[in-house]
């Protein structure tokens, strides 16, 4: 249904759409509705069939009628919406009277009102237009202010003919229009007038920091910067773990269950017998050079380990792999089971007759040392 239908770039397009309205509206097409004006009616009992799904502003998708019985369980929620669906080969639009059984009704950061809920464009969007603002008046700035023009005087002693006034306009009007680079005149003391061109770049900080205090996005990840390893990696963590929030906190119960509930409830979806979980990708999972670091890290520890000989008389190798390394008890067994596999019979036998070998006895001195079982002797 999702390759089908691409469920999962709808729901993110319903969300963008909630952010900027009071709430969103996706519509559910279903297979029991012929024509428009069926749309209105309530879906229809039985084994429903899902063909298309339409996600809604709130601009389009504007509250007609709501429940006004106050017995009924959803009392004071909407029960009709006028939805304006956009004919693209006549270029119009139409107005179609959707019952609220064929929608799903998405609102984000609500209080008091199941209905309505606060922009999340709200309270950044008289700073985006400060932000506008900036950008385009250094541009406009900077257009003025590079090129200010010139300042004539005029010699106290000398006086200048209509005929001489005509021609150094011209020649000012050819030089501003990049024609003439020269200008020839008496008389007049031409002087360009000093470059006024400001840096916005303050200006700009102070409305991206209040952007990013008001949003809790990272300054760094919100313009997309990246200087300072160590910052930048705290911006990182920061921002996965307000995406994660907001997975769990938001899409999770407001977007997805909802939408996989109505689905179950109309049958196009097998109703789960011990219910279901919402499983996301990991955030912080480890890059592939991070990866490459942890195991060289442990490779390293591994080593020093290993060519200790009093190592494992002071850590058992259990304990190396659990403080040391960091693994888990399902790892240690599985290592475990590795180093078991990989012993061959002539290795085990071996290790039996090392295990059987008499400890090297004190000889006095001034005796011969007598014939002992070595490993190369075993080998052979």
């Amino acid at each position: 249904m999702n390759k089908r239908l691409k469920l999962r770039s709808l729901l993110a397009r319903v969300d963008r759409l909630t952010g900027i309205g009071r709430y969103g509206v996706l519509l559910l097409g279903l297979d029991d509705v012929k024509d428009q004006q069926g749309f209105v009616n309530p879906v229809k009992e039985g084994q429903r069939k899902l063909l298309y799904v339409k996600p809604f502003g709130e601009n389009s998708a504007k509250i007609a009628t709501y429940e006004t019985n106050p017995s009924n369980p959803r009392y004071g929620m909407p029960k009709i919406y006028s939805i304006e669906v956009a004919d693209v080969a006549s270029g119009s639009s139409s107005i179609v009277k959707v019952h609220y059984s064929r929608c799903l009704h998405i609102l984000e950061d609500h209080l008091e009102s199941e209905v309505m809920g606060i922009p999340r464009l709200e309270a950044v969007f008289n700073r985006l237009y400060d932000l506008e603002k900036l950008v385009g008046g250094d541009a406009e700035m900077f257009w003025r202010g590079a090129r200010p023009g010139f300042q004539g005087n005029v010699d106290a002693d000398y006086q200048m003919t209509e005929t001489m006034k005509n021609d150094l306009k011209e020649q000012i009007d050819e030089y501003e229009h990049n024609l003439r680079r020269i200008l020839v005149n008496e008389g007049v003391d031409l002087k360009a007038l000093a470059q006024q061109i400001a840096d916005p770049e303050n200006h700009v900080k102070v409305q991206f920091m209040m952007i990013s205090a008001v949003t809790g996005i990272p300054q760094r990840i919100l313009s997309g910067s990246e200087r300072g390893e160590l910052a930048s990696t705290q911006d990182t963590s920061e921002w996965k773990t307000y995406v994660q929030s907001r997975r769990e906190d938001h899409v999770e119960p407001h977007i997805i269950q909802p939408f996989a509930d109505r689905l179950i409830e109309l049958k196009i979806l097998p109703k789960p017998e011990n219910g279901y979980t919402v499983d996301w990708l990991d955030l912080f999972s480890i890059s592939e050079k991070d990866r490459v670091d942890i195991g060289k890290a442990r490779a390293n520890a591994i080593r020093e380990y290993t060519t200790n000989p009093m190592a494992q008389s002071i850590i058992p190798p259990e304990a190396f792999f659990e403080y040391c390394l960091g693994f888990s008890q399902g790892q240690i067994d599985f290592t475990k089971k590795l180093v078991g596999a990989g012993i061959s019979e002539e290795q085990k036998a071996l290790v039996k007759e090392l295990d059987e070998l008499e400890p090297e006895p004190k000889i006095p001195a001034g005796k011969p040392i007598p014939e002992r079982k070595t490993i190369t002797s075993i080998k052979k």
